[in-house]
């Protein structure tokens, strides 16, 4: 923001129900991206600089602050009366002298390039308002011009005569004008139309009879400034979101199978080099190392993987961190507190949870390891499982350096194995089992002779 830039207010509407969307949620918090689609406007705003957020709020307040809690003030339209009506409950809060910006909740891809567009062009003796151009502007109000190309007013769908609802270039209710001008303009709004509500749209015209300015800003893209009304809007500007994500990724090296197949519910860094199959979900904050390999069908929430480690196909991470190198899946799961050193191996069918693996250890298949600490160079077998709880508490299992652990063991923690410790398979280990030991623990076999298999009847 220019050093001379006033300071923003940026009002943000809420308050509506959104009864097409047939939910109990409110329409603003359903979610684009895995974030409410609130979120997304408040975030865009927020970057413009010296900016104080107020949110009107409506059907479930209280769930609509809980989510936008810490970045916005919140005022209450308890009727929804209309757009300028809305606006005119947060008047009281602006501050005198400052620009104030109207967006709202339900239109998530609005960019911040757009906005700053918008905050340059307004002044103490200009308003700007957002437009689009539609090849069926159906539904939406009309911008009016003059012969030389001014905008004189803007005209609702059901207010519009036969030459205005030939008009294309549509208004997208976002709109920039100073504290000052709306004081004295939203007062002055009447209801006297087909909706019997105060739109905010009709300050147009007034600031064209008080001789203010109107500059009208193109939206870069009809998707940018799309609202959504229902479930099915939701998935298209949801599909437009991911699709954003995917070239950006693309555009800065990243290899997708597939753009169309990626979904990005929060934020994913990547190194150089690296690759996503398709069908792959990133959710929270997501950090990929260079070289970095993700197979199809991989869910990934809040982890970080280490450059050139592979993840198989149809693996599931929690809040995992990953050191260099490692080979996971497929079908493994890692859930919250798994830390791997490098070079580690966890394959299919294993499920990791609150365990640390040191370099170079693996646990190749179906296995169990949980509230484990596990050293260097160690080898978990198939079918091993660490009894990490009681009933009551969790307890620690801890393995040395190059551990082998045999095919089907037990390990009935608390329990340490020491450096070089040697399980045999099929065993139940609940004993200490020291430095360069082999410990079986295993019932002792006896067999039977002329025993006869059980028949049916």
């Amino acid at each position: 923001m220019p050093d001379n830039q006033l300071p923003i207010d940026v009002v943000v509407l809420a308050a509506g129900k959104g009864t097409r969307m047939y939910s109990d949620i409110p329409k603003v918090l359903h979610p684009i991206g895995g974030r409410p689609m609130a979120q997304h406007v408040v975030d865009a705003a927020l970057l413009l600089g010296d900016v104080q957020l107020h949110v009107v709020v409506g059907h479930e307040a209280t769930l609509v602050q809980q989510a936008l809690e810490g970045v916005a003030s919140f005022v209450e339209q308890s009727e929804q009366l209309g757009t300028g009506h809305a606006v005119a409950q947060a008047l009281p809060a602006l501050r005198e002298g400052a620009l104030t910006l109207v967006l709202y909740g339900d239109v998530p891809l609005i960019t911040t390039a757009t906005l700053e567009k918008m905050v340059q062009a307004c002044s103490t003796a200009q308003m700007s308002l957002l437009t689009v151009s539609l090849d069926d502007p159906q539904g939406y109000g009309r911008i009016c011009r003059d012969s030389a190309g001014n905008v004189t007013s803007i005209v609702e769908q059901k207010d519009a005569n036969s030459e205005q609802l030939g008009i294309c270039e549509v208004n997208t209710g976002i709109m920039c004008m100073t504290q000052q001008q709306l004081a004295k303009w939203l007062p002055a709004l009447g209801n006297n139309n087909a909706q019997g509500e105060y739109y905010l749209t009709d300050v147009v015209e007034m600031a064209v009879s008080d001789g203010v300015g109107v500059t009208a800003i193109n939206a870069s893209s009809v998707e940018e400034v799309e609202g959504v009304n229902n479930k099915l809007q939701l998935a298209t500007l949801e599909r437009c979101y991911q699709r954003q994500c995917a070239e950006a990724l693309m555009l800065a090296g990243t290899t997708l199978a597939d753009p169309s197949r990626i979904d990005i519910r929060g934020s994913l860094q990547v190194g150089r080099d690296v690759y996503i199959d398709v069908n792959a979900v990133f959710t929270g904050d997501v950090v990929l190392g260079d070289n970095v390999s993700i197979g199809a069908n991989c869910v990934v929430h809040e982890s970080e993987i280490g450059a050139n480690t592979q993840l198989l196909s149809h693996c599931s991470l929690d809040r995992a961190k990953l050191a260099s190198d490692c080979v996971i899946g497929p079908y493994a799961r890692l859930r919250p507190g798994t830390e791997l050193g490098s070079k580690a191996k966890i394959g299919n069918f294993v499920e990791v949870k609150n365990s640390s693996f040191g370099e170079g250890s693996k646990a190749n298949h179906l296995a169990y390891v949980g509230d484990s600490e596990v050293g260097s160079g160690c080898n978990i077998g198939a079918g091993t499982i660490t009894c990490n709880y009681d009933g009551a508490y969790k307890h620690k299992t801890r393995m040395g350096d190059n551990v082998f652990i045999g095919s089907n063991s037990t390990l009935v923690a608390p329990i340490d194995i020491e450096d070089n410790g040697f399980v045999a398979a099929g065993s139940t280990i609940n004993q200490q089992v020291p430095k360069g030991n082999l410990a079986v623990g295993r019932a002792k076999q006896k067999n039977i002779s002329g025993w006869k298999r059980p028949k049916k009847d």
